[in-house]
C-alpha cells in the first residue's frame, strides 16, 4: 500500500524563505501546500507565491493578519478570511480550500463564519530558534504516519527550517512517502473534507 504525506509550510509569503523552500521542493521534485498570511503579500512575495503554484504547489489561507482569532468578532473573522482569499485568487485564480487558524485556536464561531476546511498538522515549533535543524527533522518523523499533514514555517529568515527540509524530505521518500499537496492527500486516501474537523491527518474522524 502507498503511504502519503503532505508537506506545509505558514506565515508567507516572503522573497527570502519562501524562495529556499521552494528550490528545496524542485531539488526533490515534490510539492506542497502553502498557508499564506494575506498581509504578507506585496506583488514581489506574490511573484514567488505564484511560481510556487505554477510548479505544482497548492495556496492555502492563514488569514490576514495572524490574530488570535476566537477574540474577534464573526465579521471580524470573516473579514480575515475574505482579505486573503481575494489575494490569493489574484495569484492562483480561485479560492482556496483550506484554511489554517492562527495558532490553531479555534471557537464555534470561526466554524460557523469560515466556509473552508480546517487544516492543523503534525509539527515541531519551528518558530523556535533553539530548535535546531536536526530536531524538527526527528520530532517530524517521529510522528509521520500515512494520511499526515506535516506543519512548518516559511517565515521570513527560518533557515533551520530549510536546513531541515534536507533530513526530513529524503527520509520520507526512503520511506516510501509520496508527497502530495492537501487536496490531492484528501483525494488518494479517498476522503471528502469535513466542516467541524480541524485536519492533522486527513483519516481523521473526530468532530471539533
Amino acid at each position: 500500500m502507498n503511504k502519503h504525506i503532505a508537506l506545509t509550510f505558514d506565515d508567507g509569503p516572503n522573497t527570502d524563505t519562501t524562495p529556499q523552500v521552494l528550490e528545496k521542493l524542485k531539488k526533490y521534485g515534490i510539492p506542497a501546500s502553502f498557508f499564506l498570511i494575506g498581509n504578507n503579500i506585496t506583488p514581489e512575495s506574490a511573484a514567488v507565491s505564484k511560481a510556487a503554484f505554477e510548479y505544482g504547489c497548492e495556496i492555502c489561507n492563514h488569514s490576514r493578519s495572524h490574530p488570535s482569532m476566537p477574540e474577534l468578532s464573526a465579521e471580524e473573522i470573516r473579514a480575515e478570511v475574505e482579505f486573503t482569499d481575494g489575494k490569493i485568487k489574484e495569484i492562483t485564480g480561485a479560492a482556496p480550500r483550506f484554511f489554517r487558524p492562527p495558532y490553531i485556536a479555534v471557537n464555534d464561531v470561526m466554524i460557523d463564519n469560515i466556509d473552508k476546511t480546517f487544516i492543523a498538522g503534525i509539527g515541531t515549533e519551528d518558530w523556535l530558534d533553539e530548535v535546531t535543524a536536526e530536531m524538527r527533522a526527528e520530532k517530524i518523523l517521529a510522528q509521520a504516519k500515512n494520511g499526515s499533514i506535516i506543519l512548518l514555517h516559511d517565515a521570513q529568515g527560518n533557515s533551520q527550517t530549510v536546513a531541515a527540509l534536507d533530513l526530513i524530505i529524503p527520509a520520507l521518500l526512503n520511506d516510501g512517502y509520496e508527497f502530495l499537496t492537501v487536496t490531492n492527500l484528501f483525494a488518494a486516501e479517498g476522503v471528502e473534507p469535513k466542516r467541524g474537523i480541524i485536519y492533522s491527518n486527513v483519516l481523521q474522524t473526530e468532530m471539533y
